[in-house]
C-alpha cells in the first residue's frame, strides 16, 4: 500500500511538473540585436510571444555583423546545447544545415502559404535541400547613405547622385568642421562601404562579375582598381578615432551633427526614429550615390534547431510569429528595414520605408536585387572572409592598391 502511495505520489508530481513545465513553454534565442534601435524592435516579437504564453530566454552576443555571435553557436552546438532558435544569415543558414542541426518547418510553412509570400531569392536560404528550416524577419539592404539634413542644407547642396558629388558634399563637410563620413573600422563596416562603391563605380553586371561569379580579371582588372582608389580618397574624411567602433556610434555622430555623412545599411534608420528625428526633416536616406535602381540585401531570418520534442510547440509559435503580417509590419518600422513578405502594405512605413519597399520591387523586378557580400549573401563565409581581410588592410593603408589588385583573386583561389 505505501509503495502504491509512493508511486501515485510520484506520478502526480510528474504531471505537475509537467504541467508546470507546458505552462511555461519557452525559446532560447541567440541574436546580436543589441544597439538601442535593434533591442526596441526585438521587442515586439517578445511581446507578442508573452501573450501565446511562451516566455523568452535572451542571449544577445554583440557585434553588428554576427560573427561574435557565430563563436558563440559553435560552442554551444559542440557542447550538445544548441539555442532554440538563431539569428542568421545567408550561407551561414546552409552550413549549419548541412551540420543537420536544423528543425524542419514544412508543415507550418505549409499551413501559413510561406511559398506564396516570400520572395524566391531568399527562399534559397530560407530552405535546405527543399526543406524549411528558418522564418525571415525581413529584407536590409546595405547599399544606403545616411546624410544630415542640417549639414547638407548648410552645404547648400542636393544629395548626391554619383561619385564626384559625394566626394564634393564630403568637402563641404569638412569646411563645417565636422567629420565628413563617419566609419567604423572593423571587416564588415569596411566591406558594407566597398560592396556600395564597386556596384557604384562598375555597376550591376560588374557586381554580379566581381563580386557573385569571383571573376579573376573584374577582381583585378581597370574598375576595380578605380574602386580600391576610390576607398582610399573617402577614407581621407574619416576622423582620426574611427577604428573598431559600432556602427551605431557612426549613426549617433551624423545623428548628433557631429559628422555629416554615413554610408550603411538600412537597420541605421531605427537608430534615427529612436532619437525622435524624421526623414526629410531632420535625416536624408538615399541610395549610395551611382546605385540607384539596384538592392544589395540581406535578410535577418531565425534557424530553428532541432532542440527535442518538448520545445517544438514554442519554437513552431515563435516561427509563426515571426511571419504574422502584422508584427512584419511592427517590428520592420522599428527596425529600418522592409517585410519579408510580399503582401504587405506600406501604409505604416515612413517615407524611408516606403522608398525601401519600391526599390525593393523595381530590383527584383530588373534583376538587381543581389546579396551583399559583407553580410553574408553573396558568398560563403570563408570567401567573405578572405575578401573582407584584403579590403580592411588596403583601408588602412597596409596594402597598396596594386597590391590589393593582386591579393584579392589569390585570397579568393585560396579560401574556395
Amino acid at each position: 500500500m505505501r509503495m502504491i502511495s509512493k508511486f501515485a505520489a510520484g506520478a502526480a508530481i510528474i504531471a505537475l511538473t509537467a504541467g508546470a513545465a507546458k505552462a511555461q513553454e519557452s525559446v532560447e534565442v541567440l541574436h546580436w540585436w543589441t544597439s538601442g534601435g535593434e533591442a526596441a524592435a526585438l521587442n515586439v516579437l517578445k511581446e507578442n510571444l508573452q501573450k501565446e504564453g511562451v516566455a523568452w530566454k535572451d542571449m544577445p552576443v554583440a557585434g553588428g555583423a554576427g560573427s561574435a555571435a557565430m563563436t558563440a553557436l559553435r560552442a554551444r552546438v559542440t557542447a550538445g546545447d544548441p539555442p532554440t532558435a538563431v539569428q542568421l544569415l545567408g550561407f551561414d543558414l546552409r552550413d549549419w544545415a548541412e551540420m543537420g542541426v536544423a528543425a524542419n518547418l514544412d508543415d507550418l510553412a505549409a499551413k501559413e502559404g510561406w511559398d506564396k509570400v516570400i520572395p524566391a531569392a531568399l527562399q534559397d536560404f530560407s530552405k535546405y535541400d527543399g526543406h524549411w528550416i528558418a522564418a525571415p524577419v525581413n529584407i536590409h539592404s546595405t547599399n544606403w547613405l545616411w546624410i544630415n539634413k542640417a549639414a547638407l542644407d548648410k552645404a547648400g547642396l542636393q544629395p548626391p547622385t554619383n561619385i564626384d558629388e559625394f566626394i564634393a558634399m564630403l568637402d563641404k563637410f569638412k569646411e563645417q568642421g565636422i567629420t565628413p563620413i563617419a566609419h567604423g573600422g572593423v571587416p564588415w563596416q569596411d566591406g558594407t562601404m566597398w560592396e556600395a562603391v564597386v556596384l557604384s563605380i562598375g555597376g550591376p553586371e560588374f557586381y554580379k562579375k566581381a563580386v557573385l561569379d569571383l571573376d579573376p580579371e573584374a577582381l583585378s582588372g581597370d574598375t576595380m582598381k578605380k574602386v580600391f582608389d576610390t576607398m582610399s580618397k573617402i577614407r581621407t574624411y574619416f576622423d582620426p578615432n574611427f577604428s573598431g567602433r559600432e556602427w551605431n556610434l557612426s549613426t549617433a555622430m551624423v545623428i548628433e551633427g557631429k559628422a555629416g555623412a554615413q554610408e550603411m545599411g538600412d537597420w541605421s534608420k531605427g537608430e534615427w526614429l529612436r532619437a525622435n528625428k524624421k526623414p526629410g526633416t531632420d535625416f536624408v536616406c538615399i541610395r549610395f550615390p551611382g546605385t540607384q535602381g539596384s538592392v544589395l540585401f540581406n535578410a535577418d531570418q531565425f534557424m530553428m534547431f532541432d532542440v527535442g520534442d518538448d520545445q517544438r510547440d514554442a519554437q513552431l509559435k515563435m516561427a509563426s510569429a515571426v511571419e504574422d503580417p502584422g508584427f512584419q509590419i511592427a517590428f520592420n518600422t522599428v527596425k529600418g528595414s522592409v517585410p519579408a513578405r510580399t503582401d504587405v502594405s506600406d501604409e505604416k512605413f515612413d517615407d524611408c520605408g516606403k522608398k525601401g519597399m519600391k526599390d525593393l520591387a523595381e530590383a527584383a523586378s530588373k534583376g538587381t536585387m543581389m546579396g551583399s557580400l559583407a553580410h553574408g549573401y553573396a558568398q560563403p563565409a570563408a570567401i567573405k572572409e578572405a575578401m573582407l581581410d584584403v579590403i580592411t588592410q588596403h583601408l588602412n593603408g597596409q596594402l597598396t592598391t596594386d597590391a590589393a589588385l593582386k591579393r584579392l583573386p589569390e585570397a579568393v583561389a585560396a579560401a574556395k
